[in-house]
């Protein structure tokens, strides 16, 4: 893990000797960060990352020689380090295969907007510090407790209308695990607030229903909910959802730093669906969601939490947990078996 006092070494993966000036450029312009080395192709990265050791590596998709996707796959089988996906809107699909395959997060590349060069500066901060060896764990298969650990149990009111989800770093993979577990017949619909770069919501959302015999897709302002549905707050907006079910979209806090509000999102639904909520709070650095989560608490909803060492990191999770407002604490590979026992009544 990288020390506070010594410069955040990064690793420049890119075909393109512009865009890889562009980086080194925004990056080197801060005192903390130090680009320690270029790659233009794949096999070229891998070489240099088990030479240079690197905190972190920015990785394009396409390349020649060997595209990013291999040369992730390969990184982290033999060198695991943090990588942030850095590629163009066009490579969104492939994006989040390199996410399946070990890479942390995705941005778009940057251009010269001020907020784009903030955003990239801010990931790469984020991103360095993560322990690469339980995001490597977190991605693994995991065998189901043999003993099950206490549960909540659905308020006399009913079983939950709504099930609401808050993610950030770590949350696009577990999310994916939960969703290619429940079935098509889930009868409540879900809202997903991920934290993520603009312009790959749609990309995550194609990777998602994928893997899924539920319906993924991106929310839209005015759509009524529906069980059976996914609906995943686009990154461009705050999405609210009221008390008739409908979906609206709005300007999003331009002060805040990690978009779309996880707690805009959990509050709505505690505040439009009461003790008929439920609410999950995963992976991510930060706070957000965690006054989402206490506000389900405070209508007598349910408030459920990733454990610890299941999430990539222990972050947003970990304080809604301190803060005594989750009501039951689960493996991630336990996730969808307790979804279904609270909204369906069923043990899987």
């Amino acid at each position: 893990m990288t020390k506070s006092k010594n410069p955040l070494r990064v690793l420049l993966v890119d075909d393109s000797p512009l865009i890889r000036d562009i980086l080194r450029d925004i990056l080197e312009s801060e005192p903390d960060i130090q680009v320690i080395g270029e790659a233009g192709d794949g096999k070229e990265a891998i070489a240099k990352v088990g030479e240079l050791q690197p905190d972190l590596v920015t990785m394009d998709i396409e390349m020649p020689v060997m595209g990013g996707l291999e040369a992730i796959e390969q990184i982290m089988a033999k060198h695991p380090v943090p990588i942030l996906v850095v590629t163009a809107l066009t490579g969104v699909r492939m994006a989040f295969t390199a996410v399946s395959k070990g890479a942390l997060d995705v941005i778009e590349k940057p251009d010269i907007s001020i907020v784009n060069t903030q955003n990239l500066i801010r990931k790469i901060r984020r991103l360095a510090i993560v322990d690469v060896h339980a995001h490597l764990r977190a991605m693994k298969p995991q065998p189901k407790p043999a003993v099950a650990t206490p549960v909540a149990t659905p308020q006399a009111g009913g079983r939950p209308g709504i099930v609401a989800i808050a993610a950030s770093t770590g949350g696009p993979h577990a999310i994916h695990n939960i969703l290619a577990q429940l079935p098509g017949t889930f009868p409540v619909p879900i809202v997903i607030a991920q934290h993520i770069a603009d312009g790959f919501t749609e990309g995550m959302v194609e990777w998602l229903d994928a893997v899924t015999p539920l319906h993924v897709r991106v929310a839209r302002h005015g759509e009524v909910l529906m069980p059976g549905n996914v609906y995943v707050n686009p990154a461009e907006h705050s999405m609210i959802v009221t008390r008739q079910s409908t979906i609206i979209l709005g300007d999003r806090d331009q002060r805040k730093p990690y978009n779309p509000s996880c707690d805009a999102l959990l509050s709505s639904v505690a505040a439009s669906f009461r003790e008929r909520s439920l609410g999950l709070i995963m992976s991510g650095m930060g706070d957000d969601g965690v006054a989402g989560m206490q506000s389900i608490r405070a209508h007598h909803g349910i408030t459920l939490a990733q454990d610890g060492k299941s999430s990539v990191v222990f972050g947003m999770n970990a304080v809604a947990i301190q803060k005594g407002c989750i009501d039951n604490v689960v493996v991630l590979a336990n996730l969808p078996a307790e979804l279904l026992r609270l909204v369906v009544g069923s043990r899987q």
